[in-house]
């Protein structure tokens, strides 16, 4: 019984550390494990046949436990085999008078099988991720042992028999058995892992066999010297010392290895939210929302729309963005009833609605509820983007006017980090739109809605370009007569061009540059060019351009594109006409 409170104190101890680690801990509830292992069982057998050692022996187990969170409860089988040896010295053996030697002997030895059944309460400590298991298992119930008959013969030289150790074994069933268990385990997912651990069992009371009135019997020996070296072993001469039936305990420690395979319950598993919920799953997780944005008319869904899932008093429940799809998906939305608002661009969407009834079908299938918002506005949205002229830089901080010639009406807005910038275009209309930003200048552009059907369109895509200031522009069409300074009619648009660009950005001051080829002296191509530049400013300024914002440069040749056509080296007209060009350069101040 000492031992028996030990084992109840020890495992009280363990019980209560266990518990306190893992009460604070989020726990897979409600699920069955089975563990079979194999391991190696090391006894240790309390009888009165003395000269005899219990070696250690193969242990197969099978652990079945139920736990809801931290505790639970589990059985246990466990299989041992164990083999009795005789130690009793046989070497330099004789008779009690110390001449006739015992020198043949006969010796069966069968082994003893220990079968357990118990049951008990089981604790367990689980790491956060769930990965590494460390168990505590309790098991009390009942054993049956059979077998270890141990017996020892000897014969002497004159033929005389002496039984010198024995012992009857066991044959007991329904041994009270008490067992404690640590086994650690590592999962490789959510169902399979490995584990280790060990053990100790304890049989109380455990019955021997009694053949012929003995259940233990043995032959004293005695030692005594013949010589300083040599010691002689001899029976002392005394009757057969027999040994009453033992009620003896037996114990053993053992090590084992194992695999371990988990039993979830699929019943506590949402099919709305996948995930464990105890015990009632749905009612902790409710249900997926999906919420579609559409165009009204033309049945596109609306990507960048702000979506928000609002209760019946107002409160913002659940926020969102549709995504290139046009679609939001909010998840364990609760059981209630909602209003769902949509925006595109600052524009509302017409709103939408869920009943509290529409949650019963989404916890029965889960599949979730479906809704769309609709875009009703009857504007286009025009969706512009600002780069510098001839590249795909995009330019930041741009000022886009918009202009209405038809309603007369006047919006602006800022390129945002990519460019981008956002209009509403009123439906069979014209619009001008221009740029403006420091270093930057831009022509007006018109933009028309009045071939636009609402219905078959909603976003207008538009790219407009800002060149910087101080970069030279060719006019192509500015040409001259031949050692003439006379502007001609094909020249008019070109020029026009620069006019309606100085009357859009009225803080601006623009040179013209004329060039000449190679061929002819250097002081009489700078005279032409400077004559060419002086014409060019002169029209500019007869269209309403102060003089003071205009700028004649003559280059000359001093500026050639294709250098290789310089002075005295052989060129066609067509090298030569790269050369021959008139530029403008906008100057921002």
């Amino acid at each position: 019984m000492k031992n028996l409170l030990k084992l109840v104190c020890m495992l009280f101890v363990f019980v209560n550390t266990f518990s306190a680690q893992a009460q604070n801990l989020p726990l897979e509830t409600n699920y069955l494990q089975i563990s079979p292992r194999v391991g190696y069982d090391f006894p240790s057998y309390n009888n009165n046949t003395p000269y005899i050692d219990y070696n250690g022996g193969l242990e197969l187990g099978l652990s079945v436990d139920y736990y809801w969170n931290w505790f639970g409860i589990g059985a246990d089988f466990d299989y041992i085999n164990n083999k009795p040896e005789s130690v009793y010295p046989t070497a330099d053996l004789f008779e009690f008078d110390k001449t006739t030697a015992i020198n043949s002997f006969t010796l069966s030895e069968d082994k003893i099988t220990r079968m357990f059944y118990g049951i008990g309460p089981d604790f367990q400590y689980r790491t956060p991720s769930g990965k590494f298991t460390a168990e505590l298992n309790t098991r009390v119930g009942l054993a049956s042992i059979k077998g270890g008959r141990t017996e020892l013969i000897g014969t002497s030289t004159a033929f005389n028999v002496f039984p010198l150790n024995f012992h009857a074994g066991y044959k007991d069933s329904g041994v009270f058995s008490t067992k404690g268990q640590v086994r650690f385990t590592y999962f490789f997912n959510k169902n399979f892992g490995v584990n280790a651990g060990g053990y100790y069992m304890r049989h109380f009371d455990v019955e021997e066999l009694n053949e012929s009135g003995r259940s233990a019997s043995y032959q004293p020996v005695s030692a005594a010297l013949v010589s300083a070296e040599e010691p002689i072993m001899a029976l002392d001469g005394h009757p057969l010392l027999r040994e009453e039936p033992c009620d003896c305990d037996i114990s053993s420690v053992g090590a084992f290895v194992g695999i371990t395979y988990k039993f979830t319950k699929k019943e506590n598993v949402c099919p709305v939210c996948k995930e464990d919920h105890f015990p009632h799953c749905c009612a902790t997780c409710g249900c997926g929302v999906t919420v579609t944005a559409k165009d009204k008319f033309t049945g596109d869904t609306l990507a960048d729309t702000d979506v928000v899932l609002a209760d019946m008093s107002g409160n913002i429940v659940k926020t969102g963005t549709t995504n290139s799809y046009g679609v939001v998906v909010f998840s364990d939305v609760a059981e209630n009833n909602y209003i769902i608002r949509g925006k595109l661009y600052d524009v509302a969407l017409e709103e939408s609605s869920i009943s509290v009834d529409e949650f019963k079908d989404c916890k029965k299938d889960g599949a979730g509820i479906q809704k769309v918002i609709l875009y009703g506005d009857l504007n286009f949205i025009l969706k512009g983007n600002v780069v510098e002229c001839n590249s795909d830089t995009a330019i930041q901080g741009v000022d886009v006017m918009l202009k209405d010639k038809v309603n007369v009406g006047q919006k602006n807005t800022l390129s945002d980090n990519d460019g981008n910038f956002i209009f509403h275009l009123k439906q069979a209309s014209t619009f001008e739109i221009s740029g403006k930003k420091d270093g930057y200048y831009s022509n007006k552009v018109e933009v028309s809605t009045n071939a636009l059907n609402r219905n078959n369109t909603l976003f207008i895509d538009f790219e407009m370009c800002v060149d910087p200031c101080g970069k030279a522009i060719k006019l192509d069409n500015i040409n001259f007569d031949l050692d003439k300074a006379i502007i001609l009619p094909a020249s008019i648009p070109d020029l026009q061009r620069v006019v309606r660009l100085m009357q859009d950005n009225p803080n601006i001051t623009v040179e013209m540059s004329s060039h000449t080829d190679s061929q002819g002296s250097d002081s009489y191509n700078q005279s032409l060019s400077q004559r060419r530049a002086d014409a060019t400013v002169n029209y500019i300024i007869s269209q309403g351009i102060s003089r003071d914002r205009l700028i004649a440069r003559g280059a000359g040749e001093s500026e050639l594109k294709n250098t290789k056509c310089a002075n005295n080296v052989p060129c066609t007209d067509d090298e030569h006409r790269v050369n021959r060009r008139t530029e403008f350069k906008v100057v921002c101040f």
